[in-house]
């Protein structure tokens, strides 16, 4: 057993929650920057002494003020990965790998069977003989994974480990992660900026301001219908479920979109893409090698310096399109309610990628919010 039951007070700084984590789940926290995210992970993995509350992770109390239990960290069975690898500098890859195992009593042998076994899942085997100062940031965040996992921990915890990457390196790192995580159905708790993160690996997203939960819920009821700013902020996109193909998506209504990305053909899929890549026409274009959408004009709204035009709902129920066009526009193409238009956007403004896998049921957030 794997889950975490976290009741959080730090009022030094303003932290006051309750997180969930059930057996096998994956969950993204989101939220703005200072808001506590980081100090969460820190207190789950025992670096950090709550004023009040507990941690239980699995079936072991690992934290309770009241009780004065505290677990150190490296008995938690928790592993904890963030920005910066931290490798030792003085050992070869497979050493760092190893490290774990071997504190944990392994054998040598055995600790060094550990991590080539790891250093291969994580397709950094080649790299076994290296020092960590011959590594590339891509290279030296898998073989942080690697040793983290090597420790065989329960929990698995995830501080923004993608944000100094490349973007290459990072999409490689993301799926790695994701494909680690349905293979070994292992609970895990990733803090992330990145919609993309909290789209590929998670099952459920929470949402933290002010040191409080202010939305949880599945991934994609949170990035379509967000209930708090920040979430707003970050899901102000388009998000089209369906099914791969060749670098395509095809919804269960028929809809096929072209895309760009690294999805097995036959897998359940997302296409996303920004309003502001979306162009409105009143007819459709002619020859046009670009995703046109039929679409009805179920509302428009101003945003700042731009007017979003949004469509009614797709046929799944979950929030049509959106298009940000200039108040210029409105006027000159007459957009109001009702109206019928095309959204036109380029194949590579569309990113497809896997759906999420493995939902696990919560409260559903109120659909009658207003989408920005």
């Amino acid at each position: 057993m794997s889950g975490v039951d976290a009741r959080i007070a730090l009022a030094r700084r303003g932290i006051d929650l309750h997180l969930t984590v059930a057996d096998g789940e994956v969950v993204a926290v989101l939220g703005p920057n200072g808001v506590g995210k980081s100090t969460v992970l820190q207190t789950i993995a025992g670096l950090v002494r709550p004023d009040s509350g507990h941690v239980r992770i699995g079936d072991e109390v690992v934290t309770d003020v009241a009780a004065g239990v505290f677990v150190p960290a490296h008995r938690r069975g928790v592993a904890l990965l963030a920005q910066r690898p931290l490798l030792f500098p003085h050992l070869s890859v497979a050493a760092n790998v190893a490290y774990g195992p071997r504190c944990s009593g392994l054998s040598r042998r055995a600790a060094n069977e550990r991590s080539r076994r790891w250093l291969d899942a994580v397709d950094a085997g080649t790299l076994a003989e290296r020092r960590p100062a011959r590594l590339s940031g891509g290279q030296a965040q898998r073989v942080a994974l690697a040793r983290a996992l090597a420790a065989e921990p329960r929990l698995l915890l995830l501080d923004e480990p993608f944000a100094a990457l490349d973007v290459g390196a990072a999409a490689a790192l993301r799926r790695t992660v994701r494909d680690l995580l349905r293979q070994d159905t292992r609970s895990a708790v990733i803090v992330t900026h990145d919609v993309l993160d909290a789209l590929a690996i998670a099952d459920t997203a929470v949402v933290i301001e002010d040191g409080r939960i202010v939305e949880q819920g599945p991934v994609r009821s949170v990035l379509t219908a967000p209930r708090s700013d920040f979430a707003a902020g970050i899901a102000g996109m388009n998000l089209v479920s369906g099914v791969a193909g060749a670098q395509t998506l095809r919804t269960p209504w028929g809809l096929e979109l072209a895309g760009t990305g690294d999805v097995e053909p036959g897998a359940a899929a997302v296409a996303l893409f920004q309003p502001a890549a979306v162009a409105v026409h009143t007819e459709a274009p002619r020859a046009s090698p670009r995703n046109v959408v039929p679409v009805t004009i179920a509302d428009v709204v101003l945003r700042g310096n731009a007017v979003r035009i949004r469509g009614g709902d797709w046929p799944d129920g979950s929030p049509g399109p959106a298009a940000d066009v200039t108040p210029a526009a409105v006027v000159d193409l007459g957009l109001e309610p009702g109206r019928q238009v095309f959204f036109v956007v380029k194949a590579q403004e569309v990113g497809l990628h896997p759906a999420p896998h493995r939902a696990v049921p919560r409260a559903r957030p109120d659909r009658s919010a207003d989408v920005r």
